[in-house]
């Protein structure tokens, strides 16, 4: 049997976080929600972003953290979350301006954080709360995001990748990120930015014909400079009566 004595055993203060990957769509683009992060290493002042995420209190659930951080940082509310994965390497925090900012922010020795992430996609129109400083919010479009902090580039990624294996087994799922009335381009140009590809225009039209629950309704887009298209609604109860 092995033995070590307590002064050969090394120190380590772990800590548990969640990180919340929010997407929106605004028409034609998906978008994330970042924070914007303010900090300074080596007498310097630096600017980048980040996922909106926190520390785990020790009286709460996973999944109650993940709705606080959200309702403190960006203001949303009622929101639905998926748990999508945990991210503890070492390496997550071999950035020293990372670790720096992180106890600086939270006053305490910080040696290694896990994570676990989340996704939810809301409209992109619902209320967000705008702070100053560093927990300043904005919707960032996927493509034009840049380096961000910790891992968050791969949490981001693993994301998306969950999001389009969940929309093929529910097929309701990307219908969270579309306002209740929209066109069929709307809903085209959505399928197109999830999945990087483009999308037959003759054949996603009559896909969608052929679907139940979206219904074409009697209104078209109002104010537009162009012909204005018909719009559509996605019918939950019809889809669910389908689905069964």
């Amino acid at each position: 049997m092995l033995s070590q004595s307590s002064s050969q055993m090394p120190l380590a203060v772990n800590h548990i976080s969640v990180d919340c990957v929010v997407l929106g769509f605004d028409g034609e683009k998906v978008r994330v929600l970042l924070i914007k992060r303010v900090g300074e290493e080596n007498g310097q002042v630096f600017h980048d972003m980040k996922l909106p995420g926190g520390l785990i209190f020790t009286d709460e659930n996973l999944d109650d953290a993940a709705r606080r951080v959200l309702r403190e940082l960006t203001g949303i509310k009622s929101i639905n979350l998926l748990q999508f994965k945990a991210y503890g390497s070492k390496d997550r925090t071999k950035n020293a301006k990372d670790v720096h900012w992180l106890e600086r922010a939270i006053q305490m020795k910080v040696d290694r954080i896990v994570t676990i992430a989340y996704i939810a996609l809301v409209r992109i129109n619902r209320g967000l709360t705008n702070s100053s400083g560093e927990n300043e919010i904005c919707w960032v479009p996927l493509d034009e995001v840049k380096t961000l902090a910790f891992d968050h580039n791969i949490i981001l990624a693993d994301a998306i990748d969950v999001v389009r294996r969940h929309a093929e087994a529910d097929p309701s799922y990307l219908f969270n990120l579309l306002p209740q009335k929209f066109t069929i381009l709307q809903l085209r140009t959505l399928y197109e930015r999830v999945y990087g590809k483009p999308q037959d225009v003759r054949n996603f039209q009559k896909k969608v014909n052929q679907l139940d629950y979206v219904v074409a309704l009697d209104e078209h887009e109002q104010g537009v400079a162009h012909r204005a298209a018909r719009l559509y609604r996605f019918d939950r109860k019809l889809f669910k009566r389908v689905r069964r």
